[in-house]
């Protein structure tokens, strides 16, 4: 199909846009009716991998006739994402879907979205299943506040840095793994989180073989040594505790180390305040108590 030269009247044919389009993740019963709709109604599709699109058409009962599938993947979005705009721009529909799950979301799509966004080209989008909310909501932990993550770097001070803040991290937490990369990850959050902190492994979500395994970071380790690496997992970390408060003997110290450096009264309250973040009402008492006065 040549996408210059659209193969039906114009007025038979629904408006020119991109199509982000949700595809199941596991389960070909997840795939939705309006995503259906749109990919058989696409002149283009634009997809990570022709073959496994291929697939999906061929088991849902969309015919290929007329069709053009268009690879975009990680190794070209950035070159074909102006190609996707000057097809839209030409009057043709493009349904854009990944392997599984959402485009864009730790999947290839961000470019081309981003670029026809920026043509002021129409955009719509055909929610789907996504493996992070799936994920989430199987958990158990707390999904009201969170953040997704995706696939942590895989070495060196980016990792660790990483790390560091999902340790920090007082919301809920969301990674996606390898399989053959799952025991160092959660070796790793391991020794950055604590052995206590509770976590779920999700794998081969809405397949036959769906499991989600709960519990610590230390049970998560002695589990995976004992399983099979099969299936990408999702990891789905608890948030870290609130740091407790400052204590009547912390302000006191902080007090007692900036009036003996030669602060003054009102000084020291501001900055002991800043410094522990407590109220200066609370302070001020405290200064009284040091000082007697």
């Amino acid at each position: 199909m040549n996408p210059e030269r659209p193969e039906e009247p114009a007025e038979e044919r629904r408006p020119p846009a991109l199509v982000i389009v949700g595809t199941p993740i596991g389960n070909l019963g997840d795939l939705t009716p309006r995503a259906h709709e749109a990919l058989a109604g696409a002149d283009v599709i634009a997809c990570e991998d022709t073959r496994r699109t291929r697939t999906l058409l061929s088991a849902v009962g969309i015919p290929l006739a007329g069709k053009r599938l268009l690879a975009v993947h990680e190794h070209n979005e950035a070159q074909r994402a102006g190609h996707v705009s000057r097809i839209i721009a030409a009057g043709h529909r493009v349904a854009l879907v990944t392997d599984a799950g959402m485009p864009a979301i730790s999947d290839p799509g961000e470019r081309v979205v981003a670029a026809v966004a920026a043509a002021g080209l129409p955009i719509e989008v055909v929610p789907g299943p996504s493996a992070v909310i799936t994920a989430l909501a199987a958990s158990g932990l707390p999904s009201a506040r969170f953040v997704f993550e995706g696939f942590l770097p895989r070495k060196g001070a980016l990792r660790r840095r990483r790390l560091d803040d999902v340790a920090r991290e007082q919301r809920t937490v969301v990674l996606y793994e390898a399989p053959h990369r799952a025991g160092a990850t959660v070796d790793d959050l391991l020794d950055a989180c604590g052995a206590d902190r509770r976590v779920a492994l999700a794998r081969e979500l809405t397949k036959v073989h769906e499991d989600v395994w709960r519990g610590t970071l230390a049970g998560a380790s002695t589990h995976l040594v004992a399983t099979e690496p099969r299936g990408e997992y999702v990891i789905v970390l608890a948030g870290a505790p609130e740091p407790p408060g400052a204590t009547d003997d912390d302000i006191e110290r902080a007090l007692s180390a900036h009036l003996g450096a030669g602060d003054d009264k009102r000084t020291s309250v501001a900055a002991v305040a800043l410094e522990l973040d407590v109220a200066k009402r609370r302070v001020y008492e405290a200064v009284l108590r040091v000082t007697g006065q």
